[in-house]
């Protein structure tokens, strides 16, 4: 995306001429690893984040690089060049740090709308900036372009739209409450209502079953009353014909998560989700809390998650 802007696609040009010209230059690296101790590096079309990288590092090192670069007798970037470098990076280093978080099989799938509800409004904010007009563009057909691309978490109306993601954000209290419950942007309550819809069908499956098997005890039950017994209990108090103790009515799962969606509005710091599940009785969300354990386990780096920032 970002190789698609002519005049950046020109100044990032420039970069990658530089950083070649010190990498095949075992004099320019020694002077440069002398005067900081580090070396310049390449970007790599198949490496995430690796544009990011490599005009970091460069910033990093520049006022080094411009003093070898003269040395050698070579062309190095301009001070205003360099300022551009910088707005870039600013605008790429939200992707990188976010690239960092899903990639890894630790953090859960619960990330990932968080991650794009925040890169696009970084992008929006970005594209407000008049200090830099091509990145301010940049950033404009970035956002389009992640409208386009990321309909499947966040838009309820595009024909691919999957409310698993959102669905684990929901029943993570660590970001739920700030990224879907306390947010009052109609899109964000469109897609809250799909994720609890959707907890609301996963669960009804497991409910069905177990009402079968309630059924199929209570008619074993009814069998075992009506047929006459072989022979007199030892135990008359034991029988089995005796009363079967009555049931303790149970909360439906969207009582269930009315409840959670107040309990986390009750609380005062926002927990990690193994520890408000794991703190949380098995008999007060009965339905729910399994269901959420499930979603939570499943890794943000999942194939159809962590393609998510390739391109960029």
């Amino acid at each position: 995306m970002i190789q698609k802007e002519p005049a950046i696609k020109k100044l990032l040009d420039k970069l990658r001429h530089l950083v070649r010209l010190f990498r095949k230059s075992s004099v320019a690296i020694e002077r440069l690893l002398g005067k900081c101790g580090l070396t310049l590096t390449n970007d790599c079309p198949t490496r995430w984040s690796s544009t990011y990288l490599m005009m970091s590092r460069a910033l990093e090192v520049k006022d080094h690089v411009a003093s070898v670069a003269e040395s050698m007798t070579w062309d190095s970037l301009q001070p205003s060049e360099w300022q551009r470098l910088a707005i870039l990076k600013d605008l790429l280093l939200p992707f990188a740090e976010h690239t960092k978080v899903l990639e890894s099989d630790t953090n859960s799938l619960s990330l990932v709308v968080p991650a794009l509800l925040d890169l696009r409004g970084h992008l929006s904010e970005f594209s407000r900036s008049r200090s830099y007009k091509d990145a301010a563009t940049l950033a404009q057909k970035m956002s389009a372009n992640m409208e386009l691309r990321f309909g499947l978490f966040l838009d309820v109306t595009d024909d691919r739209f999957s409310p698993l993601a959102a669905a684990a954000c929901f029943v993570d209290p660590c970001v739920s409450a700030e990224v879907l419950l306390e947010n009052e942007d109609e899109e964000i309550q469109d897609l809250l209502k799909k994720a609890e819809d959707y907890i609301t069908r996963s669960v009804t499956p497991r409910i069905c079953e177990e009402e079968e098997t309630d059924e199929e005890e209570n008619r074993q039950a009814e069998t075992t009353e009506t047929a006459p017994l072989p022979k007199q209990p030892r135990f008359r108090f034991f029988s089995p014909s005796r009363p079967a103790r009555p049931r303790t009515p149970r909360a439906s799962i969207r009582q269930e998560i009315q409840k959670y969606k107040d309990t986390l509005s009750k609380a005062a710091d926002a927990q990690e989700w193994m520890e408000f599940w794991s703190s949380q009785s098995d008999t007060v969300f009965e339905r729910l809390k399994p269901l959420a354990l499930d979603l939570l386990a499943m890794p943000a780096s999942q194939a159809f998650a962590e393609h998510v920032f390739s391109q960029y």
